[in-house]
């Protein structure tokens, strides 16, 4: 007799959480970087994968507040708490105040598009993800970056050059407008004689 009432049991219980539709579903969402961003090499992508790794302290496979600034600190660029606060919130999609790999990945997607702010920790973060101080060694992330300051250098004077010729071209089409005034004012002169 237990057993007939054990298994009545269960099976009322199996039949109210299957007419409970109103109870929360777990949902296993399964995360393919390869596949979502495409943009990406799958050596890029595991490069990424082994940075995020290396700040994960606590393994929990999210970057908290502290995990966000020592990486920071250890990256070169220091950011205050209010700094990294905004930095998570710009790319955390789930609103739970941590970075996920995902999340993690978006940054480099929106330095890529141009979408992060020139001077914000997001864009520092994604610049200096570049090179890797550890394997080149301090001389060599000093090379690297004063390669960029050239780079960024010599785009400022590929703009000045341009400036200067719209100026010089302007200044051309003045002149010759004066000239014609000029040259209209002499007609007129001789045609009125």
């Amino acid at each position: 007799m237990s057993e007939t009432n054990e298994l009545a049991n269960k099976l009322a219980r199996r039949q109210a959480l299957n007419e409970d539709e109103d109870a929360p579903r777990r949902q296993l969402q399964v995360f393919n970087p390869y596949t979502e961003f495409k943009e990406f090499t799958r050596k890029q992508i595991k490069d990424f994968e082994k940075m995020f790794k290396k700040y994960d302290v606590k393994n929990d496979h999210f970057l908290d507040l502290m995990e966000m600034k020592q990486m920071m600190e250890k990256l070169g660029a220091p950011q205050t708490h209010v700094g990294l606060k905004a930095m998570i919130a710009e790319i955390d999609e789930d609103n739970d105040g941590k970075v996920s790999f995902r999340e993690f990945l978006l940054i480099f997607r929106k330095a890529a598009a141009g979408e992060l702010l020139e001077d914000s920790g997001l864009s520092a973060l994604a610049r200096l993800a570049e090179v890797n101080v550890d394997e080149v060694g301090v001389g060599g992330a000093a090379k690297f970056f004063e390669a960029k300051v050239k780079e960024q250098t010599a785009s400022n004077k590929f703009e000045a050059e341009i400036r200067q010729e719209q100026e010089e071209r302007k200044k051309e089409a003045e002149e010759a407008k004066a000239r014609k005034q000029a040259f209209k004012a002499k007609q007129a002169a001789f045609g009125a004689h």
